[in-house]
């Protein structure tokens, strides 16, 4: 089976307000069905991310992260938002939680510590690890897998948005 997996594509944020700003970009391409998966060690940011991206599709909501209630849904402006954390769950509980349903619904999927659960993931997503730099700037590293994830970062590398 071959690889899905394109290019991989940077983005720097030395601020939340960067942050926020890679939420914004990604909310604005949206569409139903769509998972992001997302990855970092412990600090990373990914909460502060999700909240930042939740904000950007309508989530009025205090977004925190699901560790222990695993998925949380949210009603959206746009689209519903689900949002699970895989930290404290194995594969095989996880199998059990019927995500297909998630993945292949009418909202918009965002994973944290998706690693975890790796075979269980849709072939087409958008796969963004962080990683936290010394002097605290976070470096987000987004790797599509499939279409249109390919499509939205190649056009924000045009657009000088990613590099």
């Amino acid at each position: 089976m071959r690889s899905l997996a394109q290019t991989a594509y940077t983005y720097y944020s030395r601020q939340e307000a960067d942050t926020d700003k890679l939420g914004q970009l990604l909310a604005g391409r949206l569409h139903p069905g769509a998972v992001l998966t997302l990855d970092g060690d412990l600090g990373a940011g990914k909460t502060r991310f999700s909240q930042g991206f939740a904000r950007a599709i309508g989530i009025q909501e205090t977004v925190n992260s699901p560790t222990f209630t695993i998925i949380k849904e949210y009603e959206g402006a746009q689209l519903p938002f689900y949002h699970m954390d895989m930290y404290r769950i194995s594969q095989e509980e996880a199998d059990e939680l019927g995500l297909e349903d998630y993945f292949y619904g009418a909202g918009v999927t965002l994973i944290e510590w998706s690693s975890l659960i790796e075979d269980l993931l849709p072939a087409e997503r958008l796969a963004i690890t962080i990683s936290l730099q010394e002097d605290q700037t976070r470096v987000f590293h987004l790797t599509p897998y499939g279409e249109p994830y390919g499509s939205w970062c190649v056009q924000m590398k045009e657009n000088g948005q990613l590099q």
